[in-house]
């Protein structure tokens, strides 16, 4: 099951005791559904869950007769599609305008006298969801979108979710193929809507995938830091000991400043060492810097060989 459907699953496990927060639920499942007039009342969903809610709830509010119907779409995951439909046009209109819709209105808004309180707009807003919502797995990326049929539903729907004191969310539109798009990016409003809407358990999954990801990202950069500065310094130690091979084969490392041949064969002789230890090895021992420093004038040295060679080949 994807993330989507086991969000979809915990949704449709929210308690419904109060009378008025099944009506929202339900009106907001039937508000966003495939089709809501009093001709027709129809969900379509690839959740079983929803489905079954969807069908408790007409029976439960209204003991309208509905009809079921599974079909296997073609994709590469098998997904089964639900169709839920109210079959009488009569029980259609008792339902449309039992939640105060007008018959020939031009277009469908959110009656809000069918959302009593808080806990309704959270009910509501569960109800939309569960009948036209989607989120992504957040091991991919964070993604919640409401897929709105129409205009004016998608708008009633943003300035509801604005109004949610609890969550500060801050819902975006666009339209896809025709279809109205509120979708939220933001890791911490996805997760506040979840646990807003009933769905906790989802909600923390999104944050210990969050987590992870920190962590990993964390990890990562601090290996890719050390391995910079491992290669920093495996470059730096061959570069000194090409310089003592150049010395050595000019001029022989005897021939050298007696402070510059013992680190030179120091070095020669302990490439692993850092700069810390060659100084402490050294009589009597010297700082890092002061290396640095002697090996610093062996390789200008060096390149002064090289310069003398190249003049000479010329």
């Amino acid at each position: 099951m994807s993330f989507a459907g086991e969000v979809k699953k915990e949704l449709s496990k929210a308690d419904i005791s109060i009378n008025a927060r099944r009506v929202a639920e339900c009106y907001g499942l039937l508000l966003y559904s495939r089709r809501f007039s009093k001709e027709e009342i129809k969900l379509k969903t690839e959740s079983m869950c929803v489905a079954e809610r969807f069908s408790e709830h007409i029976s439960t509010l209204f003991g309208a007769i509905i009809e079921k119907k599974s079909t296997l779409r073609a994709t590469k995951e098998d997904i089964n599609l639900h169709s839920i439909k109210v079959l009488l046009q009569s029980d259609c209109q008792r339902i449309f305008t039992s939640f105060g819709h007008i018959p020939d209105a031009l277009t469908l808004r959110v009656n809000r006298a069918n959302i009593e309180d808080e806990q309704c707009v959270s009910a509501f807003l569960r109800g939309a969801f569960l009948s036209c919502g989607s989120v992504n797995d957040p091991q991919k990326n964070y993604h919640l979108e409401f897929c709105v049929p129409y205009k004016n539903l998608c708008n009633d729907l943003c300035t509801l979710m604005g109004e949610v004191a609890e969550c500060d969310l801050t819902p975006r539109t666009t339209v896809r193929n025709g279809t109205h798009i509120v979708y939220l990016k933001d890791s911490e409003q996805i997760t506040d809507l979840l646990t807003y809407m009933g769905a906790p358990n989802s909600a923390m999954d999104i944050m210990s995938a969050k987590a992870y990801k920190q962590m990993r990202n964390i990890t990562n950069r601090r290996i890719n830091s050390e391995l910079a500065n491992i290669s920093r310094i495996a470059e730096a130690g061959a570069k000194i000991l090409s310089a003592i091979d150049v010395i050595e084969a000019d001029r022989g490392l005897s021939a050298l400043p007696e402070n510059l041949r013992e680190v030179a064969e120091l070095k020669r002789d302990n490439p692993e060492l850092s700069l810390s230890a060659l100084g402490n090895l050294l009589n009597p021992p010297i700082s890092r810097s002061g290396v640095n420093h002697r090996l610093n004038k062996l390789i200008e040295l060096a390149d002064e060989i090289k310069q003398e060679a190249g003049i000479k080949n010329e």
